[in-house]
């Protein structure tokens, strides 16, 4: 049984209402019951929510929408394992984040990571320098970080997993990630000094 609050989601883009927890239940249940109006209207309502978040693992736009459409694949066949309606938007993050890390290890061995030879590792100083960037221009910075290094970053700093876990996810030494963590923020200082 699935249960619910009286929270109201939002379009982010419109700030309209789009389902309230009580009708985002009935969604979720027409889609155990493989309602395809119903998964429309539930990719529909976490579509802006899925893509921001595969935005934050992604280089581009294009690899975003890939990883977000095999996660909601995902989310649809796993649909069943909610209980509580206010936990579905962790749910849906951390299904994202997995699909994510999936595409990152079917293609790590594709890539291979050329670093500029002059990383500084500095401490960002006045931060109100920094202030002055949008996050657009922040996002923008993650985004061409390699893609190693942007994996280990949103998972340290955005998601909060500690250096053990990322090891684990990712299949790489808890000393690596920490070594991929500090070249991701020298080369993100380096770009973010370069948009001031």
């Amino acid at each position: 049984m699935i249960t619910s609050t009286t929270e109201i989601y939002f379009n982010p883009l419109t700030r309209k209402p789009l389902l309230n927890s009580n009708s985002l239940m009935e969604v979720v249940e027409d889609c155990l019951k493989g309602k395809e109006s119903a998964m429309k209207k539930f990719y529909e309502h976490f579509h802006g929510f899925a893509l921001s978040v595969c935005m934050g693992y992604c280089e581009n736009r294009d690899d975003a929408l890939e990883i977000m459409n095999d996660g909601f694949l995902k989310v649809f066949k796993s649909l069943d394992k909610i209980e509580n309606i206010e936990r579905i938007k962790p749910w849906l993050r951390r299904i994202m984040i997995n699909v994510a890390i999936d595409h990152f290890r079917k293609n790590i061995k594709n890539q291979t990571t050329q670093l500029p030879e002059n990383i500084i590792e500095t401490n960002f100083g006045d931060t109100s320098v920094y202030a002055q960037l949008s996050s657009e221009d922040i996002m923008k910075a993650v985004q061409s970080l390699p893609t190693n290094y942007r994996l280990v970053f949103n998972l340290y700093a955005i998601e909060g997993y500690s250096h053990k876990e990322i090891g684990e996810m990712l299949n790489m030494a808890e000393s690596t990630s920490r070594a991929n963590l500090s070249l991701a923020n020298g080369l993100l200082r380096e770009k973010l000094r370069k948009m001031l």
